[in-house]
């Protein structure tokens, strides 16, 4: 091994190590699929030119190479991937020949690591964290993508022209960007308050507008069911980070978030906002209305308590309003459990990020780096877009009259999911996938999904995204540092607080002054510093 890659070994080693640390911190991660089919890609760039027999490249000529090319690209599938539609189609169509490497999930991370130490580096793969590309980029062995905008105009037109911070905050010091993002991935609601709505009609009572209603609703619950515990919830401590949007605590950093009003980040579990959230659950809790095993449930106990009648209302992944639905409706086909509106003063949820550099896409900086960036500018595009979500228009799926792909050559499958897609046809492969056509079956909501989507996007109940810091290595060691002990410290109190009835402003002032003793201000520093960089880079 070179002296050279032996020091990108080294280094991405150090970083790991550091990573690991600090992973305590995780996250829990759109936009609702459109009300229509958005306008099919197969319409021509300018307006004025001959359509392209591809649909939309965004401005790139295919095919995208002028002679026989043939790129490395490792990721994750359980099967092989070299016999697949989608490595003929890209052929097909950008003249490049891919030899993907796939490994499985299970063994991926061991490979690439093993890969990465013998200094052959495949042309595209991903799996490193941004802060780690940023270590073997500036080592050279991966490509600075943005220094190569201008012969990639996808790339260009979404990260640099409509939004522009995202170089201030993901590229390195010097504002280079080594991770391809991945564009408009998530879906508008995946989490949130939701509630036996048959039990509500059964008792006429009315699905709450706001934390009052909420209480008030709880207490009728419990006057018809005095058994019961009308609340439960499986989240354990996290409870306490998923309700904190509901109080404009929330953000992908928790249990840092950022102050809109004041423009400062600031501790969640100190401001008098976390303290009303402990309050309403402390209230919730002595008065019965909330399980007292909320913080010890598992998700066998949990979904016992919520499809016998137990508990009626909770918060959890929307995927749930069907899966309690299947489990229960030969006993009880009435049972309904419905997205129900959020609690907490702001009424809102968690606002999901369109732009995510977490997948560390990576290019390897040699021969071959140009051809591997069109691809994945291609790859953004809507027609690259399309071909790796969708498929290929009248060969693979066609249009249905609503507007929704159907797979002819899979009329046998019960239920057609990006998973079958991928083993039938090579689509939806992780680290492929860079701007996901939004009428891909990923995106087919059932009917309690989709009003879970409209309930809160035609309202606009969603929280204000914190800013996306970049921190140094540095500022990581210390947040590293603080945050576990922080965390642990708040989620005892907070639990201490709602399930002690000797609990009250006594013990809070004096939570107050121990956050303070564990690094409080130095954790918040760090934030602030970050963000102080940030705003300097958007002037």
């Amino acid at each position: 091994m070179s002296k050279k890659l032996m020091t990108i070994v080294l280094a991405l080693t150090l970083v790991a190590s550091m990573l690991a640390a600090c992973s305590g911190n995780g996250n829990s991660g759109g936009t609702a699929p459109p009300q229509s089919p958005p306008p099919s890609s197969d319409g021509d760039i300018d307006g004025g030119e001959a359509v392209n027999p591809y649909g939309d490249t965004g401005g790139l000529t295919l095919p995208l190479v002028d002679k026989p090319t043939t790129l490395t690209w490792m990721l994750v599938s359980e099967n092989p991937v070299n016999d697949k539609m989608i490595v003929k189609e890209i052929e097909k169509r950008t003249g490049i020949k891919l030899d993907i490497q796939n490994y499985s999930s299970a063994t991926y991370q061991d490979k690439l690591r093993m890969t990465l130490a013998s200094g052959k580096l495949p042309d595209i793969f991903h799996g490193l964290k941004p802060s780690e590309l940023k270590k073997i980029g500036q080592q050279k062995a991966v490509v600075a993508i943005n220094d190569y905008a201008d012969m990639l105009p996808n790339f260009k037109k979404l990260y640099i022209d409509e939004n522009p911070s995202v170089i201030a905050s993901h590229g390195d010091q010097d504002g280079k960007l080594y991770s391809w993002p991945i564009y408009n991935m998530n879906r508008d609601v995946n989490h949130g308050m939701m509630f036996r709505k048959d039990i509500f009609d059964k008792h006429g009572i009315e699905e709450w507008t706001n934390t009052d209603e909420f209480y008030d609703a709880l207490k009728k619950l419990k006057e018809q069911y005095p058994d019961s515990y009308p609340m439960a919830s499986k989240t354990k401590e996290y409870i306490f980070r998923d309700l904190a949007y509901g109080w404009g605590l929330g953000g992908a950093s928790y249990p840092a978030y950022f102050d809109e009003s004041e423009k400062l980040w600031k501790f969640a579990s100190t401001q008098p906002e976390h303290k009303q959230m402990l309050d309403f659950l402390k209230k919730l809790y002595d008065e019965k209305l909330l399980d007292p095993e909320f913080l010890t449930d598992t998700p066998d106990s949990w979904t016992s308590k919520m499809t016998t009648g137990k508990s009626f209302v909770t918060w959890d992944w929307i995927g749930r309003l069907d899966l309690f639905y299947n489990q229960i409706s030969a006993e009880n086909p009435d049972y309904d459990m419905r997205y129900a509106n959020p609690i907490g003063p702001t009424n809102n949820i968690r606002t999901l990020a369109k732009i995510d550099t977490n997948f560390g896409i990576a290019v390897a900086n040699n021969q071959n780096k140009e051809a591997a960036l069109k691809l994945l500018d291609y790859l953004t595009s809507p027609s690259g877009a399309a071909l790796v979500t969708l498929g290929v228009e009248g060969e693979t799926f066609n249009f249905d009259a609503t507007g929704k792909p159907v797979y002819p050559e899979l009329t046998d499958v019960p239920l057609v999911d990006i998973k079958v897609l991928e083993d039938r046809y090579g689509l939806w492969l992780e680290g492929m996938y860079l701007a996901p056509d939004r009428r891909s079956v990923y995106y087919n909501f059932t009917e309690k999904e989709q009003e879970a989507q409209d309930k809160i996007v035609s309202a606009n109940k969603f929280e204000p995204m914190d800013p996306e810091l970049n921190l140094t290595d540095e500022e990581i060691a210390i947040v590293a540092e603080y945050q576990v002990a922080m965390e642990k410290a708040a989620n005892e109190f907070n639990a201490k607080y709602v399930l002690n009835k000797s609990y009250g402003e006594k013990e809070w002032t004096a939570w107050l002054k121990t956050a303070e003793k564990l690094g409080e201000s130095k954790y918040m520093e760090v934030y602030n510093a970050a963000q102080k960089r940030l705003d300097a880079a958007a002037k």
